[in-house]
């Protein structure tokens, strides 16, 4: 059974920084492209950040370019998201996904979500 954790998410002040987690089980994790979408409230999901299999190659939505970086662990099965200078429209819930090409991703596998909160 595939599963993927999120961790990392929270209240933050704007200007402030988080780093999400994502945890993969029950797959081979080198063999997946992964990626983040968040869902605002009130709004659609839409695509954040996606990184290949082998972590060389990402790809950003134009709303995160410069202030979030995506990276994987192979080894540890894990995927991050480091989101600097966050801003209040940057609030959503933040979801994990797995997929096997990274542009565009089109997941077979969702967590379950992490909420960030942007204080203004």
């Amino acid at each position: 059974q595939v599963q993927l954790v999120e961790s990392g998410g929270g209240l933050v002040q704007a200007g402030g920084s988080l780093r999400l987690s994502c945890a993969a089980s029950g797959l081979t994790f080198s063999s997946y492209a992964m990626g983040w979408f968040r869902r605002a409230p009130g709004k659609e999901r839409e695509f954040v950040v996606a990184i290949s299999k082998s972590g060389r190659s990402t790809v950003y939505a134009d709303s995160v370019k410069g202030r979030f970086t995506i990276s994987r662990d192979n080894a540890k099965n894990t995927v991050y998201l480091q989101m600097n200078t966050l801003k209040p429209e940057d609030t959503a819930d933040y979801y994990c996904a797995a997929g096997p090409r990274y542009s565009p991703l089109e997941p077979d596998h969702w967590g379950q979500g992490t909420q960030v909160t942007v204080s203004s």
